[in-house]
């Protein structure tokens, strides 16, 4: 897939100035929808903490995982939880790339460790919607990227990217990393990938759609490629396999270590069975509330990629997505997080980016009052995880 072959998959912008800063200012303007819709939600937040007597800023930047991410940025690796003989929480789980942003951060700065976190996040989120908005447009134009962000900062689970999590982290490596492979772009695809690789489990999915890219290119051109599609190639895995090697080394398995790890969190591919049995008994038996709406998000994703593969995204678009739907699907345990592992697969907005467009063309009163709509379960259902749920995120 070179610059040539992907060049047609959506008009460039033009090389006068005049363009590029017009284009800028409609990506300025993505962005600042994208803040607007997260600092609304993060103030609807903070009004259902303090009515519950709890800081908005301990929430944010202490629950669940994050907790986990300051201990490792504090104190280094090497804490571990015991439950039971097969159930043990150990912090190798985690990726170290976000936690050594803290450290780095708190070391530079009078932050605390949560501030930190805090700040790594709400800048990747940033970032993460400026790729968003770059994908977007490149292939579908303006309205549809603003329309493409906008939707994504309005998810129900979009209240992750305020928090001290790792999903806006991998947002922003893989949005911009996808931008490179479609532009050709691919020693910056493969260093993106990287470093996408060392945030999150599932960051290999950007090394995947690289891969797959890079191997339709050279089948494309029968070999004839340059140096530097090898050289993104060869880096696009480096950063997840150096960690999940590192792990195995200290566990004294060097293959199998860092999945020892997954499988006493309870954490392990095993084909979608665990997913099934939890889907069997929550029908069954019923559960809270945070449970059918994560069924409910992770049916959809699985419609979404459907329509995305009709539509004929491009192959590195539909490589990521997929990887990150058969992690998602295929591992068990934490049912109620596959929504958020599924938070950076901004990709299957793509098709409801489009409709929205036609809606708001044809018929805005419609497009406002789905825009409210998904508004208002976004603020109030992320409200309600953080601060209610008593639920893993």
């Amino acid at each position: 897939m070179s610059h040539a072959s992907t060049a047609a998959l959506a008009p460039s912008v033009a090389q006068q100035p005049g363009a590029r800063l017009s284009a800028v200012a409609a990506g300025g303007v993505a962005v600042g929808l994208f803040a607007v819709a997260r600092l609304t939600g993060a103030t609807v937040l903070a009004l259902a903490a303090w009515a519950a007597g709890r800081h908005p800023l301990t929430l944010l930047g202490r629950s669940w995982d994050a907790a986990w991410y300051l201990g490792i940025a504090a104190h280094g690796y090497g804490r571990t939880l015991y439950f039971g003989p097969s159930i043990i929480h150990s912090d190798l789980a985690f990726f170290p790339l976000y936690p050594a942003l803290i450290r780095t951060l708190t070391a530079v700065t009078p932050l605390s460790g949560a501030g930190a976190g805090l700040l790594v996040s709400w800048t990747a989120a940033a970032v993460a919607a400026a790729g968003v908005y770059a994908v977007g447009a490149r292939l579908h134009g303006r309205a549809v990227a603003t329309a493409l962000v906008l939707l994504w900062g309005l998810l129900p689970h979009s209240v992750v990217l305020s928090m001290a999590y790792t999903e806006p982290v991998l947002a922003a490596f893989a949005a911009w990393s996808l931008y490179a492979v479609l532009a050709g772009n691919w020693v910056w695809a493969g260093t993106l990938a990287a470093l996408a690789g060392l945030s999150r489990p599932n960051g290999f999915a950007v090394a995947a759609a690289v891969l797959v890219a890079a191997a339709c290119e050279l089948r494309r051109t029968r070999g004839r490629v340059t140096h530097r599609l090898w050289t993104g190639a060869a880096l696009a895995p480096l950063g997840w396999a150096a960690y999940v090697l590192w792990v195995g080394h200290r566990k004294g398995n060097r293959l199998g270590g860092y999945f020892d790890v997954q499988r006493l969190w309870g954490s392990r591919f095993d084909f979608g069975r665990g997913s099934l049995a939890f889907v069997r008994t929550l029908l069954l038996r019923g559960d809270r509330f945070v449970f059918p709406m994560a069924l409910v998000i992770v049916a959809a994703a699985v419609v979404l990629f459907a329509l995305l593969a009709v539509d004929r995204a491009p192959l590195p678009l539909l490589a990521y997505t997929a990887v990150l739907l058969l992690v998602a699907l295929g591992g068990s345990g934490f049912f109620e997080s596959k929504p958020r592992f599924l938070l950076p697969a901004f990709p299957l907005l793509l098709p409801l980016a489009r409709a929205l467009v036609r809606t708001a063309r044809a018929r805005p009163w419609h497009a406002t009052v789905v825009v409210t709509a998904l508004a208002g379960l976004s603020f109030g259902y992320g409200a309600y995880l953080v601060v209610y749920a008593h639920t893993p995120l």
